[in-house]
């Protein structure tokens, strides 16, 4: 069953390594996989770095070959990280929930809805879920649209509070983000759960991505549902972004129009786009609220698109080098791992 999952893995990435796909392309032949025990250097560097911290899944496919895969056992005595665990999958990787790694997910759903009609991120959130749905005034409430919210611009605190005009001011809030769930789903008026299958994780091809409910310790922060999902499954999302938004099968699953504006900077943070961080930016607005002068991640190539979740949980998507990076795990002991990381990457793709 494993060299099936592996071989059909592989298949994948082959067949989504151009720029575009026909719906009626048959499957490339798949490149070959290199071997992460051939002696290389600079592969050893890299698997013993990110070994060494706590990482458990790590996978890279680039130009439609199967660099690298590996699973590593899961870090002892990290308090935090079981709870973020529901098992293995078939291929022996650890069922994951990948925190705010849901968030890149959620921004296709979306994308997905504005493709059907179901959404215009210009009009107020209320027009999705009623009004009332924070603890603004009914004025100030009006004026926070989708697009604020898909930006982290909503204006709100974290405990839905008015603190700034909606449009003006970055904040990453994740249980302002949590709503965007909910208006994804009121107007699809299916569960979240139902159009993730049959929007995304179906046409995709991710056979083991789905909505779990938190423990209560990770539902406190106001996001009570957790994205599950493997290493493998991520990589067939990212290859999806990749491929301008066609899945392995020829089906689209957003359109290139709506995959494109995802990716455009907000007017708050020049390294956030819809749910998503960019890279190449003159400066960043941290999570924190902190302000950093560059691009995100200096080490990496400007056009490189990520998926962020908390304890360095990791989806990376490089369209100019036709790559698609994916780490799982506990949260890293380096401070810098990004940059570290893709430090020691680069040498390995060249």
């Amino acid at each position: 069953m494993k060299a099936r999952s592996h071989a059909k893995l592989m298949l994948l990435a082959a067949a989504m390594a151009g720029v575009t796909i026909a719906p009626a392309a048959a499957p490339a032949r798949p490149g070959p996989v290199v071997p992460a025990s051939a002696g290389n250097a600079a592969m050893t560097s890299l698997l013993d770095y990110l070994r060494n911290q706590n990482t458990t899944g790590f996978l890279v496919i680039q130009d439609g070959k199967v660099l690298v895969e590996k699973n590593f056992p899961a870090p002892e005595g990290d308090r935090q990280f079981p709870l973020f665990v529901y098992g293995k999958a078939g291929d022996g990787a650890l069922l994951e929930d990948v925190a705010s790694q849901q968030k890149s997910f959620v921004s296709v759903l979306i994308a997905v809805a504005i493709d059907k009609g179901l959404i215009d991120v210009e009009k107020p959130v209320a027009d999705y879920i009623g009004a009332g749905w924070s603890r603004a005034t009914p004025e100030q409430e009006a004026k926070i649209r989708v697009i604020d919210v898909l930006h982290m611009a909503s204006g709100l605190d974290e405990k839905f509070g008015y603190e700034a005009p909606a449009g003006t001011k970055f904040f990453y809030n994740t249980p302002v983000y949590a709503v965007s769930k909910r208006i994804v789903a009121a107007a699809a008026r299916q569960p979240l759960e139902t159009i993730t299958r049959d929007w995304l994780a179906g046409p995709a091809g991710m056979a083991n991505t789905a909505w779990r409910k938190r423990p209560a310790a990770l539902a406190s922060i106001g996001n009570d549902t957790g994205l599950v999902t493997t290493p493998r499954d991520t990589a067939l999302f990212g290859l999806m972004i990749l491929h301008n938004g066609v899945s392995n099968d020829g089906k689209r699953v957003v359109s290139e129009a709506s995959l494109k504006r995802m990716f455009e900077r907000s007017p708050t943070n020049p390294a956030y786009g819809r749910l998503w961080w960019l890279n190449g930016g003159d400066y960043v607005m941290g999570a924190m609220g902190n302000r950093k002068d560059g691009p995100l991640i200096a080490a990496a190539p400007a056009d490189t698109v990520a998926a962020l979740g908390a304890f360095n949980r990791r989806l990376f998507v490089v369209p100019s080098r036709k790559l698609v990076v994916v780490r799982t795990g506990a949260a890293a002991g380096d401070k810098d791992f990004d940059q570290q990381l893709w430090l020691r990457l680069n040498k390995v793709i060249g």
